[in-house]
C-alpha cells in the first residue's frame, strides 16, 4: 500500500540516537552509527522522531510500505519492557538553565518561593546517556558522583547550574565510566568538566575516570575537582 513513512538521511544523521528514543514503536535503531527505519510495519506516520533529530535527518515520504501493524508493535514493547526496557530512559534537552529556573536567572522561584531545578537533561546516569546527543555539543559538564547531591544542599545552584550533568557512583555500578566518558569527549567539542566527589576514597574513581577520558580523547579539556565532605562541607576546589 502507498502510505505516508518516514524517510531517513544517512549522511545527514549525525547517530545522536535521540530519534530512536523518540520512536515509541521501535521502529527506527542505530547501524553501524546511523538511524535506520528498521521495520516498515512499526512506524506509524506519525512522525514523533522528526522535531528531536538536531540534524533534520529525517522527513516524511508518500511510498509503498507495510501498513502499521499496532498488534506487532505492542507485543514488540511487552517483550522489551520484560527485557528489561525502560521508556524513563528516553532522551530529553530542557536547556542549559533546567527546567524550572526563572527566566532572570533568581535562586528563587518567584512563585513558588523555593530553588528551582537546574536539571539540563534526561537521562542522567552516565550508564544511560547516549554519548553523541547534541547537547553535549560546547557544553560545560557535571560528572557527579551520587552521594554529593545529598550531601551539600545547594547542589543544584552551585553546581549544576548551566551544566549538563552526569551521575554514577563507580563503587556500587561496579564499570569503568572512562569508556563512556571517553566516546563522549571524542565524539563532542566539550567545554569543561567538573567532578563532584566525596571525601571518601571510593570516590576517587569517578576523578580517574574523568581523567582517564580526557587523556585518551586527545583534546585539551580543562577539569575542575570539588570534593564534599560526608558532611556536607566543601572541603577543597582544585
Amino acid at each position: 500500500m502507498i502510505r505516508t513513512i518516514i524517510q531517513i538521511d544517512e549522511d545527514a544523521c549525525n547517530g545522536c540516537g535521540l530519534c530512536v528514543s523518540a520512536c515509541h514503536e521501535g521502529a527506527i535503531g542505530l547501524v553501524g552509527g546511523k538511524a535506520r527505519l528498521l521495520r516498515d510495519d512499526f512506524c506509524d506516520g506519525l512522525g514523533d522522531c522528526l522535531p528531536a533529530c538536531p540534524t533534520g535527518a529525517i522527513s516524511f515520504v508518500e511510498r509503498e510500505a507495510a501498513a502499521y501493524d499496532e498488534e506487532a508493535v505492542r507485543a514488540a514493547q511487552k517483550a522489551a519492557a520484560s527485557a528489561g526496557g525502560c521508556p524513563g530512559s528516553l532522551s530529553r534537552f530542557f536547556g542549559h538553565g533546567g527546567e524550572g529556573a526563572s527566566e532572570h536567572g533568581d535562586d528563587e522561584s518567584a512563585d513558588e518561593g523555593r530553588s528551582p531545578s537546574r536539571l539540563a537533561q534526561w537521562p542522567v546516569e552516565i550508564k544511560l546517556v547516549p554519548a553523541r546527543a547534541p547537547y553535549f555539543e560546547g557544553a560545560d559538564i557535571l560528572v557527579a558522583a551520587d552521594c554529593t547531591a545529598f550531601a551539600y544542599a545547594d547542589f543544584h545552584r552551585d553546581f549544576m547550574r548551566g551544566k549538563v550533568t552526569l551521575i554514577g557512583c563507580p563503587k556500587l555500578d561496579g564499570v569503568d565510566y572512562a569508556d563512556k566518558l571517553t566516546d563522549i569527549l571524542s565524539s563532542n567539542n566539550v567545554a569543561s568538566v567538573t567532578v563532584a566527589r566525596m571525601e571518601v576514597p571510593c570516590c576517587g574513581g569517578i576523578e580517574r575516570a574523568v581523567r582517564t577520558a580526557v587523556e585518551r580523547s586527545g583534546k585539551d579539556v580543562p577539569v575542575e575537582v570539588a570534593v564534599i565532605s560526608t558532611r556536607g562541607e566543601l572541603l577543597a576546589r582544585r
